[in-house]
């Protein structure tokens, strides 16, 4: 699991943690709120669950590339309307055209003398969608509320949340991660506005990131600062944004978890906390910083790497198979301490 030389899970002090993939399951949630868009195309209809998910990543990297400060629910719902141009598109070729790789092709590589091929992703993210398409592609960029939750994830991260200051980095906007927020301090969407209310990101906010557990006492958040991509002004893999963390906690001591001693380096306190090998672990790596790969085992995308002839490289520090299981290792190492 690790060699000497990483020491111990409990040796480090700050925990930053990826959320959709890691704490909630955003495959299913993507691939459920497109179902209605793809029983509308035969071509998608013979996607595997893989497939599907890879043609909408393939879009969603290209946008999120081209537009790195457009808010994540306009971006899913951009998604949402190239996806359909795209599909639109390949329904239109021959049998031959539309048995190719979905991913590819939905990225925007249509075969020649396709209708999509004059329509580039970046003129369609800076045209609006006709009010008869408008309502399916906001529905879909509104869906972030409605993914699940993976069932250990809670608990592990109120037994975490003794041991570590945990810290949120994610590609989401403010909006769509307060109910994530919600259902990760207390395990379930809030039923009314009154329970909501701790979640919500504050309206004049002091701090370049939120503090929840320092700005909302009836918040039961085991999250001690909450950055989005719409804080950070890039998505992942940029290595902008765990950069601005990595600062953040050099320079809120008291916020993170005590002083750097002489000599010490920030990067020897902090853990990045992933499903993601391309969004997390590779720049993680890029920076020095130790990970945790937590493998969901349900997982058909982001776990493996370009040119890793379908193998996990590893590039991370520790592995789990869920959340869970390193709450135990943590509390394993307690207890042996």
């Amino acid at each position: 699991m690790s060699t000497p030389d990483n020491g111990q899970l409990t040796d480090r002090k700050i925990l930053i943690f990826d959320v959709y993939g890691t704490l909630m399951d955003w495959e299913s949630g993507i691939y459920d709120a497109l179902q209605p868009l793809f029983s509308k195309f035969e071509v998608a209809k013979k996607w595997s669950r893989k497939e599907a998910l890879q043609a909408f990543g393939a879009v969603e990297t290209d946008l999120q590339t081209q537009f790195p400060e457009m808010p994540y629910s306009e971006l899913l719902a951009k998604v949402h309307e190239v996806l359909e141009q795209r599909l639109k598109a390949l329904s239109s070729q021959d049998t031959q055209a539309a048995t190719l790789d979905a991913g590819h092709q939905v990225a925007g590589e249509a075969p020649s003398g396709s209708s999509a091929t004059g329509a580039s992703t970046s003129a369609d993210a800076g045209t609006s969608a006709s009010s008869s398409e408008s309502n399916p592609h906001t529905a879909f960029g509104n869906s972030v509320k409605n993914w699940p939750i993976f069932p250990d994830t809670t608990d592990a991260l109120k037994r975490l949340s003794k041991h570590f200051k945990l810290v949120v980095l994610s590609n989401v906007d403010r909006g769509s991660f307060q109910f994530t927020h919600a259902v990760l301090s207390t395990g379930s969407l809030p039923s009314t506005k009154e329970v909501l209310e701790p979640y919500l990101y504050p309206t004049n906010n002091p701090n370049k990131f939120w503090h929840p557990q320092a700005t909302s006492p009836n918040s039961a958040s085991p999250f001690t600062v909450l950055a989005t991509a719409q804080d950070t002004g890039c998505y992942k893999p940029s290595l902008g944004g765990f950069q601005a963390l990595l600062d953040y906690a050099k320079s809120h001591p008291d916020l993170l978890g005590g002083s750097l001693g002489e000599g010490e380096d920030i990067k020897e306190k902090v853990l990045i906390v992933a499903q993601s090998l391309p969004h997390d672990h590779v720049p993680a790596n890029r920076l020095g910083t130790k990970s945790v790969w937590i493998d969901r085992q349900s997982a058909v995308t982001c776990n493996e790497l370009p040119g890793a002839g379908g193998q996990a490289k590893k590039i991370w520090t520790w592995r789990f198979e869920t959340l869970g299981e390193m709450a135990d290792k943590v509390e394993e190492e307690l207890r042996q301490s």
